[in-house]
């Protein structure tokens, strides 16, 4: 792990620049380097350390400033595209780049301080308390649609069903009788709902083959109704019901 060390306010010369180019209120992309290197100079003096593992990095520093100083005195420098080469230029890269570590550390230390105030515990909640659900008010899952108004969705649907029949194929006798379970049919009303979340209580009746089949389709959209699996709707009286799915 590596050992931070502090210098009175500095945490090193990248920190002491920052507060020098903040001080005098520097444009940190035009760095007076004269200005910059004397004040820096100035602090290296009055400097009480014996570490030299520490002074070494400002000494380091200092001589990088002497350096660009130096080069600011020469002529200009170009590059191979011909533009003009600002000898500042790495060292205000690498102050942005410490000045942006810096305030995402400040961050990171308030995030800290108050996550440090949150208390969590596992979940205490009573066995009865966790399986209460809601009871269902039918007045509010129908709204304004009447029992008799479905009654008689129901009878329009089961006339047309019937206008449907043979008057021939359907004295043919039937080789067994079919059974309907109302679970069952819950489960196919359920998987359909699911399947189209909103439709029209005929086009579920459609696909009905038979009129026990209608008989037990209706009650179990009666039964999804009550636990609140669906809604249903009516525009005006006699209209087709729109059911729509709440799973």
């Amino acid at each position: 792990m590596a050992l931070s060390v502090k210098i009175e306010s500095f945490e090193g010369p990248l920190d002491l620049l920052l507060h020098l180019i903040d001080v005098n209120k520097f444009n940190i992309f035009d760095i007076p380097i004269v200005e910059i290197t004397a004040q820096y100079m100035e602090y290296l003096q009055s400097m009480e350390t014996q570490d030299l593992n520490v002074m070494s990095e400002f000494l380091v520093m200092a001589a990088t400033l002497l350096e660009i100083k130096a080069r600011m005195l020469l002529p200009v420098e170009v590059d191979e595209e011909g533009e003009e080469i600002d000898p500042r230029e790495e060292l205000v890269q690498k102050l942005l780049e410490y000045k942006m570590y810096k305030y995402m550390s400040y961050e990171l230390r308030e995030r800290l301080s108050m996550s440090g105030r949150a208390m969590y515990k596992p979940p205490t909640i009573p066995e009865e308390v966790a399986k209460y659900e809601v009871p269902v008010d039918l007045e509010d899952l129908v709204g304004d649609l009447t029992l008799k108004q479905l009654n008689d969705v129901f009878q329009a649907i089961m006339r047309r069903q019937t206008e449907k029949i043979d008057p021939i194929r359907s004295k043919f006798g039937r080789i067994e009788q079919e059974e309907v379970s109302l679970d069952e049919k819950m489960a196919f009303v359920r998987t359909y709902a699911l399947e189209k979340q909103r439709f029209l209580f005929s086009a579920l009746m459609e696909g009905q083959r038979s009129r026990i089949q209608m008989i037990v389709t209706f009650l179990a959209v009666l039964e999804l109704m009550k636990t609140g699996e669906l809604s249903v709707a009516q525009e005006h009286p006699f209209d087709d019901m729109l059911i729509e799915a709440q799973m």
